[in-house]
């Protein structure tokens, strides 16, 4: 699917409150709600809409430590750690790359022995580097780079 100016602008909307009618949609984007309706469909459709999503304050539901580990793998064998990774809760986001090591996770937990465990975890699998955050600056999504 090929997106046009107008999709673009629905995506920004959308970004920025998933659970607006598309009747006020549309009023901001000059079109009718049935109209941007059926431009949502069709971006659904097409999967270039995935899902809908929420973002909590984690800090309230008592998850204080966020932090960015670097896995390095003692085997090349990987579709355990993979299978490990996607049934722990604490990992939010989970990504293989080039560069430095074979995988960057981000984990979010309540206490500090969670993430001990979790780490413990990890080490049947390979080494890892452990990076908190001590601060969020930005969270965004990628459209808004458009």
């Amino acid at each position: 699917m090929e997106l046009d100016n107008i999709d673009f602008q629905i995506l920004r909307l959308l970004t920025g409150n998933s659970r607006i009618q598309w009747k006020d949609l549309g009023e901001q984007i000059h079109m009718t709600g049935q109209a941007v309706g059926n431009r949502i469909k069709k971006l659904e459709e097409s999967g270039v809409i995935k899902a809908y999503s929420l973002i909590v304050d984690e800090m309230k539901l008592g998850f204080s430590y966020t932090g960015f580990i670097i896995i390095f793998m003692k085997t090349a064998n990987h579709d355990s750690f993979i299978r490990f990774i996607n049934n722990q809760n604490e990992v939010v986001e989970a990504h293989r790359v080039s560069g430095e090591g074979c995988y960057h996770l981000k984990v979010k937990v309540d206490l500090q022995e969670t993430l001990n465990t979790f780490l413990d975890k990890i080490l049947e699998f390979g080494n890892y580097k452990l990076y908190l955050s001590i601060n969020e600056i930005k969270q965004t999504c990628p459209i808004n780079a458009i």
